[in-house]
């Protein structure tokens, strides 16, 4: 009963709310070019999910570490599809980088597209390139943006090795790098299902950003390791380190 419950909360939620973004961005888009206006909202609209939902009680810890003003690329593993609502609950701006098939969803996947987060074709090196160039041009106009390096969601809770992708990118635009653990989301909702598992507390530690001087120099693939070995550290029962994978 409370998974049909969510569910069907998500879904007339998301039909109710969409034309209000829709509003938002209208009234807001010629002068707030980066949609910091309507990504708040965004954050609001996701948040609900979690915030009503008692058996998801989340805890945020080292909100300290991220610096108004200041573009990130953001980093976190991927356990679940509840990671994305309680991410956004850091209420910080940032542009996602999500599979093209989440912008057809309706009503969420295009407030996803009113927000201009950055779409992703798996397996298409065009696209690939593309979403570089963006997340590229996101970060020059100020906006950070965040990645999922695993590319997918873990299976059975345990991170997969991470893609380089978003380290090269962080090479190449000499951004600051804002690792993020999460732990909990994948008992709560695992990957294959729809039913919600019970009660399980949800954590998510933002830890310190990594600045650009202490990578530099460095090479893809260690800058790649070196960061899912922060994250692997903060969550319980994981193994240190897996080999990157371009």
């Amino acid at each position: 009963m409370l998974s049909l419950a969510f569910w069907t909360f998500l879904g007339l939620s998301s039909a109710l709310l969409f034309p209000v973004a829709v509003l938002i961005w209208a009234l807001t888009a010629p002068f707030d070019r980066r949609l910091v206006v309507l990504h708040r909202f965004t954050c609001f609209w996701a948040s609900l999910y979690t915030w009503l939902n008692p058996a998801w009680p989340v805890t945020i810890q080292g909100r300290e570490h991220i610096r108004p003003g200041v573009a990130y690329v953001m980093t976190s593993n991927h356990q679940s599809f509840v990671d994305i609502l309680v991410l956004f609950r850091l209420f910080r701006h940032f542009k996602w980088v999500s599979k093209v098939e989440n912008f057809r969803v309706p009503f969420i996947g295009w407030n996803m597209s009113l927000n201009r987060y950055i779409p992703l074709v798996r397996g298409k090196r065009e696209s690939v390139l593309r979403m570089m160039q963006m997340c590229e041009a996101t970060l020059s106009a100020g906006s950070s943006v965040m990645i999922f390096p695993e590319g997918t969601r873990s299976v059975d809770g345990r991170m997969r090795p991470f893609k380089s992708g978003a380290f090269e990118l962080a090479l190449r635009t000499r951004a600051p790098i804002l690792p993020i653990a999460l732990d909990g989301t994948a008992r709560a909702l695992p990957k294959r299902g729809y039913l919600l598992q019970g009660h399980h507390p949800i954590r998510v530690r933002i830890l310190p950003e990594i600045d650009p001087a202490s990578y530099a120099g460095e090479t893809i693939d260690s800058l790649t390791a070196r960061v899912r070995e922060l994250i692997a550290r903060e969550l319980p029962n994981e193994s240190l380190p897996a080999a990157a994978t371009a």
